[in-house]
């Protein structure tokens, strides 16, 4: 029995997101303004009949795969949003499920930390070698997901709402966490956005 944990679609990949994958992606580099399709399940090595179809069905990319002990995830992408809809269609249709189906996200922690000191920031950036760097006395947003793949779309919604720099975004593993800095008022536009992808994540 295979468990559809995480199944996200992003129309547009954002331009820091974009590029922040790109810095881990093993496969095909994602650009802004991909459609991408983020899709986690368990046991982990069932991703790869799912990686299998979705490659043969359509002209999707491989952005990155990552099998666990427990849970196996995937990340495809295309310019055309067809393409990556198609891959998820066929994807479900393997599984003989829904993405009504898919397990709910919970909130495991958010927080916003503001005027944030040299000594954390600094210790922050060393920490955090993909992304970008947060400055003293920005302000901080903390959000951690189960499953961990949500983070991904709390981070593009995110982006799109406001102007903030993203630090940080970890989408594999039990926890989802995602990092984010700026100016108050933009953190907490980027955080109330954030919070409801979460909530009502796109599945299409």
């Amino acid at each position: 029995m295979i468990q559809l944990r995480t199944y996200v679609y992003i129309d547009s990949l954002q331009p820091q997101l974009a590029e922040y994958m790109a810095t881990v992606s093993q496969g095909f580099l994602p650009v802004p303004g991909d459609a991408c399709l983020w899709v986690e399940v368990s046991p982990g090595m069932a991703i790869h009949r799912l990686t299998d179809i979705a490659l043969k069905a359509t002209r999707v990319n491989l952005a990155q795969q990552v099998v666990e002990r427990a849970y196996g995830s995937m990340v495809i992408h295309h310019r055309d949003q067809s393409d990556v809809q198609e891959a998820g269609r066929v994807i479900l249709h393997h599984l003989g499920a829904s993405v009504e189906d898919r397990q709910h996200c919970d909130i495991a922690w958010q927080e916003v930390i503001r005027g944030m000191t040299p000594d954390h920031t600094v210790l922050i950036n060393r920490q955090n070698r993909r992304g970008s760097m947060m400055l003293p006395e920005q302000s901080m947003f903390i959000l951690e997901t189960e499953p961990a793949g949500y983070v991904v779309y709390a981070a593009n919604q995110a982006e799109k709402a406001a102007n903030i720099t993203l630090i940080d975004v970890r989408a594999v593993g039990a926890y989802g966490r995602l990092t984010l800095s700026g100016h108050e008022a933009d953190v907490d536009e980027a955080a109330a956005a954030a919070i409801a992808a979460v909530q009502r994540p796109s599945g299409t």
